[in-house]
């Protein structure tokens, strides 16, 4: 589905003074899931897996964070990942939405740790997909240390298509078409979006300062917690162990089968991250 296609299937809703994309697919009737993309893409990522969702019987909730993807772009504007979670649950009041499961990748797992910290039993599971839940092992790639830097303001307008290419095939484990990658730079650069790059990857602060809450959020979370990872991630690979050790009651699924799933593994290996999610969004035991 190219990223056009998809926002033909959603709107845009004004809340929290923005406009924002929101996309549900699944039956009305079938469980509540609620998916969060991450840094720098949108939720056209989850395209992949959607179909593989809507057949398990999920009702799926998907919209493009602030700043990303079909969502309003505001220029002078401080993005920072509460506002992000905060913008998340004015989606499910607008959509009557009380519980729901989460599905989160990349940035996206720090919005889901916000919103675990203030209200864990509106949750009814999580699960996880290469993020970075351990900023202290968590490694940036160049290009988002390069935008946090002082020069960042500056280099917005040299990001471009090929310059994401070049930066995304760092962090894949796995073949991942020019054409793919091109979808995902239009969600990018709609609007504007490569030059704002400086603004969205301040959640790298929020991160460091929101450290040790979103870290207890995450290890007491109660509920049936999923973790899908890939290996052969430069990013988030090394996090893995830290989940192992501190996370004893997870589900851990490691995409290890050659060759190994990079940082984005609903793109690169979307069949196996559904024969995971699948069976634990339905509440089935494996």
């Amino acid at each position: 589905m190219t990223f056009d296609e998809w926002v033909a299937g959603g709107q845009r809703v004004r809340l929290n003074g923005h406009n924002v994309f929101v996309r549900q697919d699944g039956p009305t009737d079938g469980k509540p899931v609620t998916l969060i993309h991450g840094y720098p893409t949108s939720s056209h990522d989850w395209n992949y897996i959607i179909p593989g969702l809507v057949s398990a019987g999920c009702q799926l909730t998907s919209l493009d964070l602030l700043g990303f993807g079909a969502s309003d772009k505001p220029r002078d504007h401080n993005n920072n990942l509460v506002e992000q979670a905060a913008l998340v649950q004015a989606v499910w009041a607008h959509l009557g939405i009380k519980t729901t499961a989460l599905v989160t990748h990349d940035m996206g797992v720090s919005v889901a740790q916000e919103l675990l910290a203030i209200d864990a039993s509106r949750i009814s599971r999580a699960a996880f997909l290469n993020g970075g839940l351990y900023p202290a092992v968590n490694r940036p790639p160049a290009i988002q240390r390069l935008f946090h830097s002082p020069l960042g303001r500056l280099l917005g307008p040299l990001f471009s298509e090929r310059a994401f290419y070049s930066g995304m095939r760092r962090v894949l484990g796995r073949p991942v078409s020019d054409a793919e990658l091109h979808e995902m730079w239009i969600g990018i650069s709609a609007s504007g979006g490569a030059t704002i790059q400086h603004r969205l990857v301040s959640y790298i602060d929020d991160r460091a300062a929101n450290d040790t809450r979103w870290t207890n959020a995450l290890e007491t979370y109660p509920g049936p917690t999923l973790f899908i990872w890939g290996p052969a991630d430069p990013v988030c690979g090394p996090i893995l162990s830290h989940i192992r050790d501190r996370v004893p009651g997870a589900r851990i699924t490691v995409l290890d089968d050659e060759p190994a799933t990079g940082h984005y593994p609903q793109v690169e290996n979307p069949s196996a991250v559904l024969a995971a999610l699948a069976p634990f969004l339905s509440g089935e035991e494996t």
